[in-house]
């Protein structure tokens, strides 16, 4: 390959990068050692268009794609990397008519390349390379077992529910802070069961290693054990001459760990984020990572800003950059576009969420007589009930709407049956895909299903266990057809995907039987044959399905949406990495945003802050903050229509109030002009107040 690289190009690819965005993809190139780069990108600065020419230039330059590792934070991102720098390089080379493919075969995820690597080096490090991997719903349900299994079901005072057990654990894994801390910062109701969680997770840990199954915090913490060990950390990162990491400033202290035991003097890495864009916290990431990154090796890290914005007016930004700039710790940056606009942002007060949820419904429409179209606008909120008074009203006035979330592809039931009767396949020893599988058959319970998976697990032969189990005689003929599949999936030589084609036989009755929408989740099981075809083996799949699931499901969904265009409502955190023309923001006042869930310390204020950072650079030409003055409290009907007032986000503070034009609504429908109060007057009041504890 390298001898066609050679080839002279007739023009530059590199030209339409600005000055930053090109010094970060020409670093380094072609020097013996590749210094660390940071390269802390603003919100709309081509971070994505950036790393995708780093690459293409790395290849170019001799670098064997071979010997590059990318992390994402998607396989989607992964693959629209490889596209770009093969656009990059297809015109670098001046190939005609024939597109010039870049394969990066170490490009994914975290949790993807872990599971790779782990998968390869196994026996090196007392795992059996048959290992599954349980999705979190999996991983719950273990926790509950073996919390039932140790006894603390059953004390009188109430014990953390399986699923705050598992986000303690999974915290206490990614965060690398002591159970105590963590407890104490984040769980503090559950502190007082310290010692009973200790001796909880490590029966967990045992379960997990009896099962010979991982769950989604093993593959960073195993990833992590083995480049730090002395021995194992150097000969993994000497499998890569570059490591490129994109949005790190979402990375935990985990993956911070990971980086720097491959590469101890930083050597060939690179990182991209936005520290004003770290806000996934409750996910255990830490903004700490890119803050104090430059300072992580050996060797100090070179920085590259990029504050050029391509997405937003100058008016957005300035308001945005406002925001921001009250933040207490930060990479220094003043985004800049030429797109200049006379228009800025809207501050609008309303009196309470129902005209606030009206004055939307105008401003959409109106919009959409501009000539915004419905798909080109995005109402974004704290939290996803904000927008219970805003759904109704949209449904109300036929406005069209679609609302990101909802029922994820690996919760759906029918979607864990078939990939359960997989799992148990691929590893007899998981005790929680064959507890759920067992109890497909008529008949069967969770006694008898236990029964079967002490007698498989006690086995040298799993199959021949499976023919020999005793199951309830209501039960036999449904056994024996399951027992036959079984021996069919263990059997050697059988060429994926027969595999799901033969599940998929075995469960479509059971489907029929067992939910009256049978035909709507068929569909599903259908998009899941569909999936596996594009995975060479089952034990790929299950991992790479597993850590990579598809977002939705047809299940419990009502009639497709045929609409010629339709509004988007999303969760601030659900928005990033997207743009709108129009966007509006509800509840931006203090209580919603920052959310009175949030506020217990200032690392917690600091990240509602760039929340709020993160909404607002969405906007392309028009940005609407909305601040509903009174809340209705709905608790008793007795109680008639209590409420409470709120007050504007202590993140825009009256100094920033020049960067909006703020604007008061009675109503939906009926603005109140403002009259802008003489400065005599406010210093005057100003006086009194301070005069009165003189």
């Amino acid at each position: 390959m390298s001898a066609v690289l050679d080839q002279p190009a007739t023009d530059d690819p590199f030209a339409g990068l600005n000055a930053e965005q090109r010094a970060a993809v020409e670093h380094d190139v072609g020097a013996a050692q590749v210094r660390p780069l940071l390269v802390v990108a603003g919100a709309g600065s081509g971070k994505t268009n950036t790393l995708a020419h780093r690459v293409a230039r790395l290849i170019q330059s001799g670098a064997d794609p071979q010997r590059i590792l990318l992390l994402t934070f998607s396989r989607r991102a992964a693959g629209e990397m490889s596209q770009r720098a093969s656009g990059v390089l297809h015109r670098l080379l001046n190939k005609g008519g024939a597109q010039t493919q870049v394969t990066l075969p170490w490009a994914g995820t975290f949790h993807a390349i872990g599971a790779r690597l782990l998968r390869e080096y196994a026996g090196r490090i007392g795992l059996d390379e048959s290992f599954t991997i349980h999705d979190r719903g999996d991983s719950e349900d273990l926790m509950g077992l073996v919390r039932h299994e140790i006894g603390l079901s059953n004390t009188e005072k109430r014990f953390p529910l399986k699923g705050t057990c598992l986000s303690i654990y999974s915290r206490v894994v990614n965060s690398r802070d002591p159970l105590e801390v963590v407890l104490q910062s984040t769980f503090p109701w559950c502190s007082e069961w310290e010692e009973q969680l200790k001796r909880l997770f490590g029966a967990y840990v045992d379960a997990k290693q009896e099962q010979n199954v991982l769950d989604y915090d093993d593959l960073l913490l195993f990833w992590a054990e083995m480049a730090a060990d002395p021995e194992l950390g150097p000969e993994i990162g000497a499998l890569f001459d570059h490591v490129l990491v994109d949005e790190y400033q979402d990375t935990n202290r985990l993956q911070a760990a990971i980086i720097t035991g491959m590469k101890p003097d930083g050597s060939g890495v690179m990182v991209v984020g936005d520290d004003a864009q770290s806000i996934y916290a409750f996910r255990g990431a830490t903004v700490r990572n890119i803050l104090d990154f430059p300072r992580q090796f050996s060797q100090p890290a070179e920085i590259i800003t990029l504050e050029r914005n391509y997405r937003s007016t100058q008016t957005i930004l300035d308001a945005s950059n406002a925001v921001i700039a009250g933040a207490r710790e930060r990479y220094a940056k003043t985004l800049w576009t030429d797109k200049l606009s006379s228009l800025k942002p809207q501050l609008v007060l309303i009196p309470d969420e129902a005209e606030q949820a009206r004055w939307v419904c105008n401003r959409i429409l109106e919009h959409r007589e501009a000539g915004i179209t419905l798909k080109s606008q995005a109402v974004l909120f704290r939290a996803a009930s904000h927008s219970a008074a805003l759904e109704l009203e949209l449904m109300r006035r036929n406005i069209p709407f679609v609302k990101f979330g909802g029922l994820k592809f690996l919760e759906a039931a029918h979607i864990k049956d078939v990939l359960a009767v997989l799992r148990f396949a691929q590893n007899p020893n998981g005790r929680m895909a064959g507890f759920r599988v067992a109890q497909l058959i008529p008949g069967i319970g969770p006694a008898t299903a236990t029964r079967l998976l002490d007698a498989v697990g006690g086995a040298t032969d799993p199959v021949t266990a499976v023919e020999a189990f005793a199951a309830p005689g209501k039960s036999a003929d449904d056994w024996a057809a399951f027992s036959a599949l079984y021996r069919q999936l263990r059997t050697p030589g059988l060429r994926w995907p027969a595999d799901i084609e033969l599940v998929k036989q075995w469960y479509l009755p059971h489907l029929e039987r067992m939910h009256d929408d049978a035909q709507v989740r068929a569909a599903d099981v259908e998009q899941l044959a569909a999936l596996a075809g594009g995975h060479a083996t089952r034990e790929s799949f299950l991992a790479e399905i597993t850590l990579d699931p598809p977002e939705a499901t047809s299940d419990r969904a009502g009639a497709p949406l045929l609409d010629e265009d339709y509004v988007i409502l999303s969760t601030i955190h659900s928005s990033k990495g997207q743009e709108w023309k129009s966007v509006h923001v509800l509840n931006v006042v203090d209580g919603c945003i920052p959310s009175d869930m949030s506020t217990g310390n200032q690392d917690d204020i600091e990240e509602e802050r760039r929340l709020l950072y993160v909404a607002m650079t969405r906007a392309r030409e028009h940005l609407q903050l909305v601040l509903p003055n009174r809340f209705f409290i709905k608790q008793q009907a007795q109680m008639g229509d209590r409420h409470v007032y709120a007050a504007r986000t202590r993140f825009i503070t009256p100094a920033m109030l020049k960067h909006f034009e703020e604007s008061t609504w009675l109503s939906a429908d009926a603005q109140q002009p403002r009259k802008p109060v003489p400065e005599s007057v406010r210093m005057l009041v100003r006086e009194r107040a301070r005069n009165a504890w003189k």
